[in-house]
């Protein structure tokens, strides 16, 4: 499943969906991350004041790995019509 993020707060709700996905609890998640529940529920809430090597401890802890690419702009109709 792909996810598309631009924001603090997409990135909370994705990776509370796979953590409740991987039947993860916030303290489960903490520990294979090697932060503290509290930072978890901070990246989970949308929070500012996450850092990075967090939100990358994080996506390696739920077996997820962060992809860029350029952002669609329109539709999807509109990209595709211009390949």
């Amino acid at each position: 499943m792909q996810v598309h993020i631009r924001n603090g707060v997409q990135l909370g709700v994705a990776l509370k969906r796979f953590r409740r996905k991987k039947k993860l609890t916030q303290v489960d998640l903490a520990e294979d991350a090697g932060i503290r529940q509290a930072t978890v529920s901070m990246a989970e809430s949308g929070s500012d004041n996450v850092q990075l090597s967090t939100i990358i401890s994080l996506i390696g802890a739920l077996d997820l790995e962060l992809v860029l690419r350029p952002r669609l702009k329109g539709t999807i109709e509109e990209y595709l019509e211009k390949l």
